[in-house]
């Protein structure tokens, strides 16, 4: 184990990067996957860093889930984080879209001690939402930004009662909070509302990273 330390993205923001350091420790294998995902993709700045992960890793423990959801895997880094919370004999599906990131993913699983526990989805997600029918006792979405309010309404059904319900980037860098004109923030602003206004659902929203939305189901 080794303590957390910043991410690139995050070096500008002094209190970023003193919350970075006063969390953790992260695993070996984390620190691994960042490293080749900094050397091998052109977008880096997406994994989900140390900080949200360690965020994501402290969730799943308190949940202890036996069947976890992820649409959106890029190279693993959070998916790994979720699995350190998995019950005994819990699972992850994982769903990315790109061969290449996928392919990166696998890697950094086989890499990890929870290879046996993560189940791969190559290929779109509308293409493998039909087949991932849940219950989930944890569904954490980190894909396409304009589709968040399609997945919502879908996933919010397939959450257990008491499951918990995560999405990353609701914040889309400030922008969810004017009219302007990007699809993916009007995106964004419309899955924040939905969640909000759903009547079985509780919800805070943190300011960590490009913003984390927590929403957890009633249990009736």
């Amino acid at each position: 184990m080794m303590p957390g330390k910043p991410t690139q993205r995050d070096r500008h923001d002094p209190p970023a990067e003193y919350a970075e350091r006063m969390s953790g420790p992260v695993p070996d294998y984390l620190h691994r996957v960042e490293r080749q995902t900094y050397l091998k993709t052109v977008a880096p700045q997406m994994i989900t860093g140390s900080l949200q992960g360690r965020m994501l890793a402290l969730l799943a423990t308190l949940q202890h889930p036996v069947r976890v959801l992820e649409l959106g895997t890029f190279t693993g880094y959070g998916t790994l984080c979720l699995a350190e919370g998995l019950a005994t004999g819990g699972t992850i599906d994982t769903v990315e879209g790109n061969p290449e990131m996928a392919w990166l993913a696998e890697r950094h699983f086989a890499d990890s001690p929870f290879a046996d526990s993560i189940n791969l989805h190559v290929g779109q997600i509308s293409d493998w939402l039909p087949k991932l029918t849940g219950p989930f006792d944890l569904i954490y979405v980190d894909a396409d930004k304009q589709s968040y309010p399609y997945y919502f309404g879908i996933l919010v059904d397939r959450l257990r009662p008491g499951g918990l319900l995560l999405a990353d980037n609701v914040l889309w860098d400030g922008k969810v909070g004017s009219k302007g004109p990007d699809p993916d923030a009007a995106a964004l602003r419309e899955y924040n509302r939905l969640v909000l206004e759903d009547p079985r659902l509780e919800v805070v929203v943190l300011p960590i990273r490009d913003g984390l939305s927590v929403a957890r189901k009633s249990l009736v």
